[in-house]
């Protein structure tokens, strides 16, 4: 008792698919070893940008009028 047989991964893996989905998988799978890969620049100390390259961050729109617009 306490071991896991393949059947009891292939359980556990149609479970996650079932509550992610299959598209949301490989963002919570890069999510998890970005934090895996910060938690261990952290352990070690090293506290400067990191030497992979990250997704930039992305822009979002406002409902502020366009700054060119005049009004007279």
């Amino acid at each position: 008792m306490g071991e896991f047989s393949p059947i009891h991964w292939l359980i556990v893996l149609a479970i996650i698919v079932l509550l992610f989905g299959g598209k949301k998988i490989p963002e919570v799978m890069r999510g998890l070893g970005e934090g895996i890969r910060h938690f261990k620049d952290g352990m070690s100390g090293n506290t400067g940008a990191s030497t992979t390259a990250t997704n930039p961050p992305a822009s979002t729109p406002t409902n502020a009028p366009a700054a060119t617009e005049e009004k007279k």
